[in-house]
């Protein structure tokens, strides 16, 4: 992986605390940034993803608005069928 340095700025106090972890988990400084951003870039794809495939089952169901969901989720809840 070719790399390339990038600088940021940050808080002192969010910086305080990256050094804090870096050290417990023993590691470099850039490579707990490193692993923060990569952990968040999939975590945001991966919820795209979760709503993207709820938006396509709530098409296929006639859902269209949000109240629907809700009153599904309530019915749900309290033991009656969806309609």
């Amino acid at each position: 992986m070719q790399a390339q340095t990038v600088n940021i700025s940050l808080p002192k106090l969010l910086l305080s605390q990256v050094d804090l972890m870096a050290q417990e988990v023993f590691a470099s400084r850039s490579d707990l940034i490193r692993e923060a951003l990569v952990e968040k870039i999939r975590s945001r794809r991966d919820w795209n993803g979760i709503f993207a495939y709820a938006g396509r089952k709530a098409g296929k169901l006639g859902i269209k608005t949000e109240a629907q969901i809700n009153r599904m989720v309530n019915q749900t809840r309290h033991g009656k069928k969806s309609a």
